[in-house]
């Protein structure tokens, strides 16, 4: 017999009677899919989400009323912000929530940011 039916008949015994293969399968998981899982089942995805908002709040109202307000939190959807005054809170919650709130909702899903409620 020669080399190559030799191997051929080896591979079939092989695969017939249930041993492993030669060919290794590799095993391993990416560190992206491990953290990933690792972020979901310790319930960070809200907690990085949250942060993310709080970094964008300047971007998204302008630099006036980021300077007097502060978004606290991040809870249940509802995206809670502390103001200096009265009058933001007025502007905040009357004239421009609506459209603050569309722009975080293009942005992070209508799901995680659902309202906004401003307090002092």
């Amino acid at each position: 017999m020669s080399k190559k039916t030799d191997y051929l008949r080896q591979r079939v015994l092989k695969e017939w009677r249930g041993l492993p293969s030669e060919k290794k399968e590799d095993r391993g998981t990416s560190l992206s899919e491990v953290l990933t899982k690792v972020i979901r089942k310790l319930g960070l995805q809200e907690r990085i989400k949250e942060e993310e908002i709080v970094t964008a709040w300047r971007e998204v109202v302008g630099d006036f009323l980021a300077t007097h307000s502060k978004p606290l939190q991040l809870a249940h959807g509802i995206l809670y912000v502390q103001v200096l005054q009265p009058t933001i809170r007025y502007e905040l919650d009357r004239v421009w929530k609506t459209e603050v709130l569309r722009k975080f909702q293009e942005r992070f899903g209508k799901k995680t940011v659902r309202d906004m409620k401003f307090s002092f």
